[in-house]
């Protein structure tokens, strides 16, 4: 009877890992399609600085009338590129400290 309980514990918790994962493929087309926005970054659980992206890309938008912005598209655009390299990354962090929290 105990391994019956051990083994239903280990599919719920395989079952939410499962429903709670994220996948590395939507936080590209995140990237890809709006990365401006920093969407990626909220996917991947980074919400502090998704909301600095986003707060630079308003803030950018806004500052572009008055032809300061544009300085702001380019930090967006760097911190872009730089996130291509680093998205798997925590994707994977994300995912690790799934499986840590679940099997606590």
């Amino acid at each position: 009877m105990v391994m019956a309980d051990q083994s239903s514990s280990d599919a719920k918790t395989l079952l939410q890992y499962e429903a709670n994962k994220k996948s590395v493929v939507v936080a590209y087309l995140l990237l890809i399609f709006l990365g401006s926005f920093g969407v990626h970054r909220f996917y991947a659980g980074a919400t502090k600085s998704g909301a600095i992206m986003m707060s630079l890309f308003v803030l950018s938008c806004i500052l572009l009338f008055a032809f300061v912005g544009a300085f702001g598209f380019l930090i967006l655009g760097i911190w872009w590129f730089v996130d291509l390299f680093l998205l798997h990354g925590l994707i994977s962090s994300y995912n690790n400290d799934l499986v840590g929290n679940l099997t606590d």
